[in-house]
């Protein structure tokens, strides 16, 4: 049975996905969740797919009411998380009554926190996602009073003795802090800037105010392009690290365009991507260099750890009769045995 949840305060957020894939081929930016691997995570935690719509919760406080019985997961940047006052633990499933309230407040080293509900949340589609595009003005940008409705209720899990912690399923976070080291690979134009490429690796840049989810401006020493040929304008990738000019570094974000015209002095990783991601105005990057097959097999690794999640979540869910299955308590004795 569907359930509903009301938004109380919505601060800035939206409806997002892991992005428009199919939107590239057709000009459009691919979009998304900027910290993908939260964003999967969080849907994770909450019983469902890995792509399915959830809130990205930006900087500000956020209040929903729940107006069904529903199951929530809130993952990314650390933050002070209540349901009716209660605190309650990050990057865990978390049992939500009708008519309790949830808050996120005093999000703090990092930017971003993703709300997954367990059944997901309708949400209009473009080619396929949900994702916001400021470009063709689509998405679902919340406010104050907006009902949703989500696929599913899931009735009240409460942990019956000593209100012990129901879920405890050693999720491996990712780091966040004011002092990030982001990996990257050598990006199409890095010979042309010469012994001035090093200086991506030695120097400290600092995350300008002006960044947005089409790009994180960086501030600080820049290497300068030695060649003085013109760039084509071409297709460049999210997380390509641009140097447009001699006041900043430019970092794609998933909201890029699909086309530009600078040098592309070196490219982010995935991971490198989602710890931009939650990177605040003011906070410290330095880059390390690496290659194509290290950013791979630290990505798989990730993935490996999401994937044991995923198999841990089902086995409790199962337990819990989560997702229509029967709970271990209503089995027949000769089932449990």
């Amino acid at each position: 049975m569907s359930g509903q949840i009301v938004i109380q305060q919505p601060g800035s957020s939206v409806v997002t996905d892991l992005g428009r894939f199919r939107g590239p081929r057709y000009g459009l930016p691919v979009n998304g969740a900027l910290d993908q691997y939260s964003a999967r995570a969080a849907n994770i935690l909450a019983g469902n797919g890995d792509g399915a719509p959830l809130l990205e919760v930006t900087a500000l406080d956020f209040r929903m009411t729940a107006a069904s019985d529903i199951l929530i997961a809130v993952t990314g940047a650390p933050l002070t998380l209540t349901v009716d006052g209660r605190i309650c633990p990050q990057w865990e499933p978390i049992s939500v009554s009708e008519g309790e309230t949830v808050a996120i407040r005093g999000i703090h080293k990092g930017l971003r926190a993703y709300l997954a509900i367990h059944g997901s949340v309708q949400a209009p589609q473009l080619l396929g996602s949900c994702s916001p595009d400021t470009v063709v003005g689509f998405g679902l940008q919340l406010r104050q009073g907006m009902v949703l409705t989500t696929g599913r209720t899931v009735g009240p899990i409460r942990q019956p003795y000593f209100d012990l912690p129901l879920f405890r399923l050693a999720v491996e976070r990712p780091f966040m802090g004011s002092d990030l080291l982001v990996d990257v690979t050598d990006g199409p134009d890095f010979d042309e800037f010469g012994e001035s490429a090093q200086l991506l690796f030695n120097s400290e840049y600092t995350v300008s105010a002006r960044s947005n989810h089409i790009g994180l401006r960086l501030g600080g020493e820049l290497p300068e392009r030695t060649s003085s040929g013109e760039v084509l304008s071409r297709g460049v990738p999210v997380g390509a690290v641009e140097v447009p000019s001699r006041e900043e570094l430019l970092v794609l974000h998933r909201g890029r365009g699909v086309t530009a015209g600078y040098p592309v002095l070196a490219v982010a990783s995935s991971l490198g991507l989602d710890m931009l991601a939650q990177a605040r105005p003011g906070d410290k990057i330095r880059f390390r260099r690496t290659t194509v097959a290290e950013a791979t097999a630290a990505y798989r690794r990730s993935m490996q750890q999401l994937d044991q999640l995923r198999e841990s979540v089902a086995t409790v869910f199962n337990l819990l009769g989560v997702g229509g299955r029967p709970r271990w308590q209503d089995l027949p004795a000769a089932a449990c045995g």
